[in-house]
């Protein structure tokens, strides 16, 4: 009953994961606000995919981290602090860094100062294993060193020793979480499984995708959800970072020839070299030891890859309006 009643703020709540944390968050009797960027049409993002009963429980708030004072009233009167909302579209930031250093580095910083003004009793910072570069070791655990070959990345370890920095100066109690590479429902085409399913999906018998070597470590988005919750609940994640992850990884070739399989095995695949990344960004393996998430949170993956797949394909088919197979979505 830890959440019931609990006012939590929810930044970043209209993306892809942030949405599922919300509804997971509703489900176990949270009054959940969530914080989404300011547009002028109000869309409220993926949040719309909510059930109606749920979406009806949520406080949304438009706003934008960049500015000091519309988080500060977002993080007023909460309890917890989930803070996702960055730019996270890694060939995007190497068009417009800049964007990124505004968002991911001093969005952060606002939402740190709101957080230790208001004596929030936990926040949960998002990072992600980007950070990581080309792993020099796998698996990788949370001690490995940091490199940043992106902008994006680099944001990120910015923003991420910000975080440690507000714990060690000021005691916020404040735990990173570092999920590596997130899947599932709602993703966007920016992402490789829904590229490669919404071409699929579209009857297309060429599927286009960058680089076919790079292995990634797949985890479920519900299962992701599920960690920010118990990172939340666990003291003994204050002050820490803590990775989550399946512990193995797959290559984007062997993806797509699964996603083929599943949906129509007469397509091929082919490497379009303009979403192809520069090669001294290329993060090349990438493979989870979540063995601190499991031994100090009780959290461990719960959905198989196949499973995972399967109700991703399921969504996008539902919702292909929401797909441009035409175009590269960076």
């Amino acid at each position: 009953m830890l959440w019931h009643g609990k006012r939590i703020l929810v930044t970043g709540a209209a993306g892809f994961i942030g949405s599922h944390l919300v509804e997971l968050l509703l489900d176990r009797g949270a009054e959940v606000r969530a914080f989404v960027r300011y547009n002028s049409r109000s869309d409220i993002g993926n949040l719309r995919f909510l059930p109606k009963e749920a979406l009806d429980r949520v406080e949304v708030i438009l706003g934008d981290v960049r500015d000091s004072g519309s988080i500060d009233q977002a993080v007023a009167e909460c309890e917890y602090v989930f803070h996702l909302a960055a730019l996270i579209g890694i060939p995007y930031s190497y068009l417009a860094p800049r964007s990124y250093v505004d968002t991911n580095i001093n969005g952060t910083l606002n939402v740190l100062d709101a957080v230790r003004k208001h004596r929030i009793a936990r926040m949960v910072h998002t990072s992600t294993s980007e950070v990581y570069g080309t792993a020099q070791y796998e698996p990788i655990d949370e001690n490995h060193p940091l490199q940043g070959q992106s902008p994006y990345s680099a944001s990120k370890i910015s923003a991420d020793m910000l975080v440690e920095s507000y714990h060690r100066s000021f005691g916020l109690a404040v735990t990173t979480l570092r999920p590596f590479n997130t899947y599932g429902p709602r993703q966007s085409a920016r992402a490789v499984i829904p590229t490669i399913t919404s071409q699929l999906l579209s009857g297309k018998e060429v599927i286009s995708l960058g680089s076919l070597d790079p292995e990634r470590d797949l985890t479920f988005v519900e299962d992701t959800a599920r960690a920010f919750v118990a990172a939340a609940k666990s003291d003994a994640m204050v002050g820490k970072t803590v990775h989550i992850g399946n512990g193995k990884s797959i290559s984007i070739s062997n993806l797509a020839e699964m996603l083929v399989e599943m949906i129509n095995p007469k397509a091929r695949i082919v490497c379009d070299e303009k979403r192809v990344r520069p090669v001294n960004s290329e993060v090349m393996k990438l493979i989870c030891n979540y063995s601190k998430a499991k031994a100090e949170m009780g959290w461990k993956p719960t959905i198989s890859l196949n499973e995972g797949l399967r109700r991703t394909i399921e969504f996008i088919r539902e919702h292909m309006g929401y797909y441009n197979t035409e175009n590269y979505s960076v």
